[in-house]
């Protein structure tokens, strides 16, 4: 780490404390060779999650696209803004601890159901009505069948 002020390479570490959202480490550092003291801030490099689409093009996660479909689903529905950004924080955590790096899109639409469904059915059922491309009634009623069925238990 270059001093900021005469660009001399070498500090050492006065203080280290974590910042208050717990992401990254804020140092103060004392320049060994002029002694002004500057603020470095450190955190975990995030790698980029590369998410394969059901025609084999890749594209970056982006979990703005989550809410997105969920605000969508959930539309006059007792959901609040809340309880969709924790779904869509939970995909993406379920993502990341698994240290995924690519993911196929498919993966990501079944973890937002599973999701989905313990929040409000009839979301859920919107959400996979346009995830699974239901192409007639019969699949539609196929799924919420299986739906009374798994509630039933």
């Amino acid at each position: 780490m270059r001093c900021p002020y005469c660009g001399f390479g070498e500090s050492k570490v006065v203080d280290s404390r974590s910042t208050e959202d717990n992401l990254s480490i804020r140092r103060r550092r004392e320049c060994l060779n002029c002694n002004k003291r500057y603020t470095t801030y450190e955190k975990v490099e995030d790698l980029p999650i590369l998410v394969e689409k059901k025609d084999s093009r890749r594209e970056f996660f982006d979990k703005s696209k989550i809410i997105n479909g969920l605000i969508k689903a959930c539309e006059k529905r007792p959901v609040s803004r809340s309880q969709i950004e924790e779904i869509a924080d939970e995909v993406e955590k379920k993502i990341s601890n698994q240290m995924l790096t690519e993911v196929t899109s498919k993966y990501i639409g079944e973890v937002i159901m599973e999701k989905l469904k313990e929040v409000d059915d009839i979301a859920y059922v919107r959400f996979a009505s346009v995830y699974r491309q239901f192409k007639d009634v019969n699949t539609f009623i196929e799924e919420i069948t299986k739906l009374i069925s798994t509630k039933q238990i």
